[in-house]
This record gives structure tokens, sequence and C-alpha cells, in this order.
């Protein structure tokens, strides 16, 4: 439970408490998950995988013939995939270039797997991660996002009123994470090294300030706590973070 002391309030001391509990909770079930997910892609258990074997395991899963696909493979032929895979294809395979740790030889260990599957559990996948995303949302290539550049991604398309005031709630809310989260210097710019501190599961400190923000940010009476009602009515503020939605889904292809 949240709540520690059973006041019906949430302190930031506690907010933290249950961040970097559910952290922790998150790496564990990784490190099991990625037990079974090794296991399924290295068949002859020699405690390596390959980029070609990962790969054809992920396309089986996607609904292609094994022995077509491995033939393919084996006389390095085109794979015969739509565009959507390819381009799936071609992010994980930097994912993988990036989770090889030295020396390079393309070849996974479990550990290395783990980097993989769950990038923001590594530090240098989580730097890779940022670039990732700076690359996906800079527009003017100046390796930084200003505030229009993080909120360019709107939820849907803008069909009647309602879906307009979602769009609009959507926007404030980035602007509150862009705003009060990330930007640490708070001069109208995130950089690289801003979004790693933010992104950074594993940092206490991070996850203090983290809790004191989103009590900032929905403490409607302002008595450094937040009651019931006031998580209520900010609850896709705080499950709905761009950048949270982006982790979550660097290492769901598989």
């Amino acid at each position: 439970r949240v709540d520690v002391n059973a006041d019906r309030k949430i302190s930031a001391k506690e907010m933290q408490r249950w961040i970097m509990e559910k952290t922790a909770e998150h790496f564990q079930e990784a490190v099991r998950e990625n037990k079974l997910h090794f296991r399924a892609v290295d068949p002859d258990g020699d405690g390596r995988v390959s980029w070609d074997e990962y790969q054809l395991k992920f396309l089986v899963s996607k609904g292609h013939n094994e022995r077509e696909i491995a033939e393919r493979i084996k006389n390095n032929e085109d794979l015969k995939v739509d565009e959507e895979t390819q381009e799936v294809l071609e992010n994980l395979k930097d994912r993988w270039y990036q989770a090889d740790n030295p020396p390079a030889d393309l070849l996974l260990t479990e550990e290395e797997f783990l980097s993989f599957l769950h990038p923001e559990h590594s530090r240098g996948m989580l730097q890779f991660m940022v670039k990732e995303i700076v690359r996906d949302l800079d527009q003017d290539g100046d390796k930084r996002l200003s505030l229009p550049e993080f909120i360019s991604l709107p939820v849907g398309t803008v069909e009647n009123q309602q879906a307009q005031d979602i769009d609009d709630n959507w926007v404030k809310d980035r602007k509150r994470e862009f705003e009060e989260l990330i930007d640490a210097n708070h001069d109208g710019i995130v950089t690289p090294e801003e979004l790693e501190e933010y992104m950074d599961p594993m940092n206490e400190y991070n996850a203090l300030n983290e809790a004191k923000q989103m009590i900032a940010i929905a403490d409607e009476n302002q008595n450094q706590h937040l009651e019931p009602e006031e998580i209520l009515k900010y609850s896709e503020f705080f499950t709905g973070s761009k950048l949270v939605d982006y982790a979550r889904s660097v290492h769901e292809e598989f």
C-alpha cells in the first residue's frame, strides 16, 4: 500500500517508497521474464543468442512460417515481410547492437539479452533509448527538445468536441511533465542529460523528486499530501506520461 501510516493522505516519502518498490518489483519481474524468453530463443542452450536466432523466433511469433523464414535467413535472402514489420526489425537490430557489450560479437548473453528486452534497466540502453526519443521528437535537429516538440504527437485524431477535450487535456498534462518534471533547470529546453535523469528508474533521489513534483501538481489544497480525491482527479496525469508510454513500448515487441 502507498499510504503506510493509514492516515488517508500520501506524503512525498510514502510516494517515493512506493515508486522505488514498484521499480524493484518491475526489475525482478523483468529478470524472471528474461529467463523464459532467453530459453525460448536459445534452443541449443549454449548461453548465447545470435541475431538470426532471435529474428527467426520473433517472426514466427508474428505468424510467419518457421521453415520458410529459416531458409531465407540461411541463404541471406529477402525475408518478404511487410514494411511495418521490417521497420520493427530494424529498430530491434539497432537495440541488439547496443545491448552487445564489448567485445562485440553480435551474440547476446542472458545478461545482455535483459538489456535488450528491458533497456530501462541498463545504463547503456537508457542512453540509447534517450537518443531514440530525441531522434523521434526533435524537429529542428538541435539534439534537444523544446516544449512544442515534446507535445507534437497528440493522442488521436480530433474528430469531435470530446476528442478535442481529450487532446487538450493530454497536451496540458504533457506541458506539466515537461516544465515541472523533466526540465530540471527550467530553461525551456530538455537536454538528453535531463531526459536520462528523468527516465532513470533506479535513482532514489529522482524517485523522491518525482514524488514531490507529482504531489505538487495534484495537491489542490496545498497541504503537501495527496488525498484520494486528488489522486482520482489527476490519475490520467500519473498514468499518461508520454515517456512512460514510450519506455513501456520499447520492450513489448517480443
